[in-house]
């Protein structure tokens, strides 16, 4: 009998943490186009509700009729067995629009909110002794240096400056971890050279190279990349004060193989300015377009943004740049559509068939995310990333999603 007791006690903490889980994996906000369904993946039990028609929606939750004929702000409820409210979600229903699809090879420069401290090490000090000032000071790598005895810091000279200025006293470190601000004090070591460290090391900008993937008239505003910038040390999304897209030339194009990505390689030395990165998010960097002409969108077509349910498991193209910087057409196919996917830049499982972009690149490429998905003459996504297990292999964000990013980065 005892037995039997734990074993559904066991049952029961299962299942109750299967629904904990699954209630919380549902959004609190959720931002969707005029007409668009709502996609958000529920079990048995669990229901959506519009609280204006008090339709229920079940497992799959993809209502829209009067939550999303109109732009505006919504609301719907999350139902346990049609009868306890569990939340609400806010839906945010935004107006469908038409992008300029790109493929243009750009360089990225983006600027930290901040200093971000990417490693740590022994100071040696006039003493010829090893020290370690930020011993237990809580600080980590990946954390975010705002403020130094309450003074702004925005790069690394104004944080060795600082450090400097204090002859040796310790100082009161602000930082943020995970969107939190978190103080310290540090007391740093006079070196041989009489300079002061902290014995951290910190980075203040980033760049690269990606493909923009779309331009959209009605904002002036772009989308590229398809996925966000993250520190090479960290791993971290980095949040950035500023940024600047540039056109770049391509260098080289090394060809990708099994258990190798290959890569395009650029300089972004002595190049045209094409606009401000206004944000760095997981579905892509945002910003707006000061030089229109340096995008080489002219001879570009506005298509519709497709909605997920409109993508076909079928061929459709990509546009990229190699080698000449005007994007060219190239066949994949639409492997696998995960439709609910509202969580991260995976939508779309593809692969490319083209024989002569095989040819040039293997595959998917560094430097290739962003490039955009065309299918039946409407932008349905662009390329993120490619399986180093096959580089014919990878994903792709749904258009959908980098476009509602845009928008809350106009706002």
């Amino acid at each position: 009998m005892k037995i039997l007791r734990r074993v559904l006690l066991v049952i029961i903490l299962i299942f109750l943490y299967t629904y904990f889980i699954a209630i919380d994996c549902i959004p609190n906000d959720i931002v969707v186009f005029e007409g668009e369904n709502l996609n958000i993946k529920t079990i048995f039990g669990i229901s959506i509700n519009s609280k204006e028609d008090y339709q229920t929606a079940t497992t799959s939750s993809t209502i829209s009729n009067n939550v999303s004929n109109s732009v505006g702000t919504k609301k719907v409820s999350v139902n346990l067995f049609d009868n306890f409210d569990i939340k609400d979600i806010n839906v945010n229903v935004i107006p469908k629009t038409k992008v300029v699809p790109l493929g243009t090879l750009a360089g990225v420069k983006l600027y930290t909110n901040g200093v971000l401290v990417v490693g740590m090490s022994e100071i040696e000090g006039n003493d010829q002794n090893k020290y370690k000032p930020y011993e237990n000071s809580g600080i980590e790598e990946g954390d975010m240096i705002i403020s130094i005895n309450e003074k702004n810091i925005s790069s690394t000279n104004e944080l060795v400056n600082t450090v400097n200025e204090s002859k040796g006293i310790a100082v009161d470190v602000k930082y943020v971890r995970d969107g939190k601000t978190e103080e310290c004090s540090i007391k740093p070591v006079q070196t041989s050279n009489n300079e002061y460290k902290l014995g951290l090391w910190v980075r203040d900008s980033a760049a690269g190279v990606g493909t923009v993937t779309f331009y959209e008239p009605s904002s002036k505003m772009f989308g590229a990349l398809g996925h966000g910038i993250t520190d090479i040390d960290t791993g971290e999304l980095l949040n950035i004060a500023k940024g600047e897209f540039i056109t770049t030339k391509s260098l080289a194009i090394t060809k990708g193989s099994k258990g190798t990505p290959g890569k395009i390689q650029g300089t972004i030395d002595n190049q045209l300015n094409i606009g401000e990165i206004y944000k760095n998010t997981n579905f892509g960097i945002y910003g707006k377009v000061n030089n229109l002409s340096a995008l080489n969108s002219s001879n570009g077509d506005e298509l519709d943004v497709a909605y997920r349910e409109e993508i076909k498991e079928e061929k459709a193209y990509i546009l990229c740049s190699l080698g000449n910087g005007v994007p060219e057409k190239y066949e994949i196919e639409i492997e696998k559509v995960y439709l609910n996917n509202n969580y991260n830049n995976k939508s779309m499982l593809i692969k490319v068939t083209d024989k002569a972009l095989l040819e040039k690149t293997g595959g998917i490429i560094q430097g290739m995310s962003g490039s955009p998905i065309i299918q039946n003459g409407k932008f349905i996504g662009a390329v993120t990333h490619v399986l180093v297990s096959d580089p014919q292999e990878g994903y792709g964000v749904f258009a959908d999603m980098m476009i509602k990013q845009l928008k809350s980065a106009n706002n």
